[in-house]
């Protein structure tokens, strides 16, 4: 009895020191995982985002800047609504790549803004990018601490022999540019084909045609260069592209060997037209009465490219009465062809000047007596008007000897290009020589 409190004690102690061993362990340290490239890639957008949208600025809005005339690469990035010292500091980290100061006016480049939610104050630059050639970027960026950050992105490009293939859906041109060839082939196409078509009457929906041409791609797949066209068919018209040993010029010919270029072409448009009014007696428009039209009219937009159908020289480039802006070129066989209602000439075109076909002479119009923007064509023979419609001309010439047997080696070449469906070459860390900066 005497010891029994004692032990007691005893069991309850050893009791609590066992709990308290189990509850109160010591804290065992263990290594955490590795980061893996998604988790730094997660962490560093968060971090970004973070500096993106700092306290009391709204989320950034792409912003586009053109560098003005007589504007300073610091002025334009001023105009976005950015600090003097900020646009100061973007230019000082651009500047580690590039001389600032040689910037021309006209160059283009995006930026990323956040403004002031309240609308006051100054704007924050969170990223800039300026293209600085056709597969090369530099870009200024917010690091997670706010500071600029400056990256080049250099893109590999693919150089490859595209065969586009499809049917004409409205008109040519448009129809080739929706699936995919560059302006400047689908325009080569149209002056080419405006040799044996008139493409506005000759060419109708679901006319099937082909294309062959190099281009340049970048990794993204954006096209930023165009060669010349290869290979052109429309209608079962085929035009292969070649270059005669020891020659400068490029010419088309058919699968004989025949020029496919005419002395004269059909029309003096290219696309985007319609014959108004054709050549003969018509009730006049504005006079009321019937009238010898002495021409063909083509209704087109105003501003429609005007073309020279034959090499020739300009006669005439003035007002001229209800004819307006006119124009009027010399050509051979006595030939001459007049335009009437331009818009406006294209650059150079005055009188004594040497053009060539297919060149760009002038844009349609509504000068003189004129009821809406059209052109008013005429071809004179031996100085009296004639029929444009009437007008035909002898072919090309006949390739023969060493130049038909390249040709023949070239057109090879061109159908195993087209029968495999296309060609790709290697990847390259810059344009390839030869080929020019595409339009879009």
């Amino acid at each position: 009895m005497r010891i029994a409190p004692h032990a007691l004690t005893a069991v309850a102690a050893i009791s609590v020191a066992l709990l308290a061993g189990r509850v109160y362990q010591p804290a065992r340290a263990e290594e955490a995982p590795p980061l893996t490239a998604a988790d730094i890639a997660y962490l560093e957008a968060r971090a970004y985002a973070a500096a993106g949208a700092p306290e009391g600025l709204g989320a950034p809005e792409a912003i586009p800047v053109q560098i003005r005339r007589g504007e300073t690469f610091e002025q334009a990035v001023r105009r976005t609504g950015v600090a003097a010292d900020e646009a100061s500091a973007v230019a000082a980290t651009l500047s580690n790549a590039m001389d600032v100061a040689s910037i021309p006016a006209g160059q283009r480049f995006e930026t990323a803004i956040a403004k002031p939610r309240g609308g006051r104050g100054d704007a924050r630059l969170i990223g800039l990018t300026m293209r600085t050639g056709p597969a090369s970027q530099l870009t200024v960026s917010r690091s997670f601490d706010g500071a600029l950050r400056l990256r080049a992105l250099e893109e590999k490009v693919t150089h490859e022999t595209v065969v586009l293939s499809g049917k004409v859906e409205g008109s040519l041109s448009r129809t080739a540019r929706r699936e995919g060839a560059p302006a400047g082939i689908a325009r080569a196409a149209a002056r080419l084909f405006s040799h044996k078509f008139d493409l506005e009457r000759d060419i109708r929906a679901s006319d099937e045609f082909r294309y062959v041409f190099d281009r340049t791609v970048t990794e993204s797949g954006r096209t930023i260069g165009s060669g010349d066209l290869l290979y052109a068919e429309l209608k079962g018209v085929a035009f292969y592209r070649f270059q005669r040993p020891g020659s400068a010029k490029v010419e088309y010919f058919d699968a004989t060997g025949k020029n496919t270029r005419s002395a004269f072409m059909r029309t003096p448009l290219e696309r985007g037209f319609r014959v108004s009014s054709s050549f003969g007696f018509r009730r006049h428009p504005i006079a009321g009465y019937r009238k010898m039209h002495q021409g063909i009219d083509f209704a087109a937009g105003m501003g429609t490219p005007v073309i020279a159908p034959a090499d020739g020289v300009v006669v005439e480039a003035r007002r001229w009465g209800g004819y307006g802006n006119w124009l009027r070129i010399r050509h051979s066989n006595g030939l001459e062809s007049g335009y009437g209602h331009l818009s406006r000439y294209a650059s150079g075109i005055r009188a004594g000047q040497r053009v060539r076909q297919g060149q760009v002479v002038a844009y349609v119009g509504s000068t003189g007596a004129s009821t809406g923007p059209h052109l008013h064509y005429e071809i004179w023979r031996r100085g009296q008007r004639i029929n444009p419609a009437g007008v035909r001309t002898e072919e090309g010439t006949v390739l023969s000897g060493a130049e038909l047997a390249a040709f023949r080696a070239e057109k090879a070449r061109i159908d195993r290009i087209i029968a495999a469906g296309g060609e790709r070459r290697a990847q390259q860390p810059a344009l390839a020589a030869g080929l020019r900066p595409a339009r879009t």
